[in-house]
């Protein structure tokens, strides 16, 4: 027996970290094949993804292609889902940003389909296959679903995002007051989720990457409008908007507006802001 035990340990002990892990790797993906045929046999109905792989890291991934997956498809599937699935069960280097998957952190927005549309609201059921997805368009791309916000993100703090009112409240717990009506006006430009789908379908924000974009610009008739900006705050706030590369480059193609996922009107808007700049600009003497 002790013979046996030695044998065992000394032939161990010739393998190499390295052959070691490829052994489990190798175990881990014939016991993930046959999850996979287990699930896709017993699916009533399979779905086919399409999706876009980039890695600039490793060799052999630098140029740009699409793998597909097949997915057991359930009802009730939302893309997302279906992208979890193709990680978890075909290849874990499979790469998207998601968090809440409730359409609030507007993490997941990606080109499904040639639109811009949030993966965790997005039904497999409404969509024709197979189903192509790919990273946002007009950003650069740092890994296979995943595009550098960065600039996104830059363009919505140009327009200073917060609260600058002229006066405050006297008590120290007193809330700033609004009415029911104004807070209508501004109520559906406050659901912005910052997923950049609108800024990725713009033309304008393709060809001019000075653009604030819609987004941006959104933002700041959330606080231009709100009767609690202080007056003075509001004309710094459209000096800002009213720049070269502010409300006025928009050409009301209203393509932002289609692709919202929050169902906010961006276009009306933008145009609402560029009234007010006139209107703000009018001097009768």
């Amino acid at each position: 027996m002790s013979t046996e035990i030695q044998q065992e340990t000394e032939t161990t002990e010739e393998q190499s970290p390295e052959q070691i892990r490829e052994e489990v790797a190798e175990d881990l993906s014939e016991k993930r094949r046959e999850q996979i045929q287990e699930d896709l046999e017993s699916a009533e109905k399979t779905v086919q993804l399409k999706v876009f792989r980039y890695d600039p890291e490793i060799e052999g991934k630098e140029e740009p292609r699409f793998d597909s997956f097949t997915v057991p498809f359930h009802r009730g599937m939302t893309v997302l889902d279906a992208l979890i699935y193709a990680r978890d069960r075909y290849d874990s280097s499979l790469t998207f940003r998601h968090s809440c998957r409730q359409a609030v952190c507007g993490s997941d927005a990606l080109f499904i389909n040639g639109q811009q549309r949030l993966g965790c609201k997005t039904q497999m059921g409404d969509l024709e296959h197979p189903v192509r997805i790919e990273p946002l368009p007009h950003q650069d791309v740092v890994k296979d679903l995943v595009v550098d916000m960065q600039h996104f993100y830059d363009q919505m703090h140009a327009v200073e995002p917060y609260f600058d009112p002229d006066e405050l409240p006297d008590g120290e717990l007193e809330e700033q007051h609004q009415t029911p009506e104004n807070r209508e006006k501004v109520k559906l430009s406050t659901r912005c989720i910052w997923c950049g789908a609108c800024m990725s379908s713009c033309n304008i924000a393709a060809g001019d990457n000075e653009y604030l974009g819609p987004a941006a610009i959104n933002k700041a008739y959330r606080f231009a409008m709100d009767e609690r900006e202080g007056s003075d705050r509001k004309q710094e706030r459209l000096r800002i908007i009213e720049q070269e590369h502010g409300v006025w480059r928009c050409q009301t193609q209203f393509s932002c507006t289609e692709v919202c996922p929050k169902d906010i009107p961006l276009t009306e808007h933008i145009q609402a802001l560029k009234r007010e700049s006139i209107k703000n600009n009018l001097k009768f003497w």
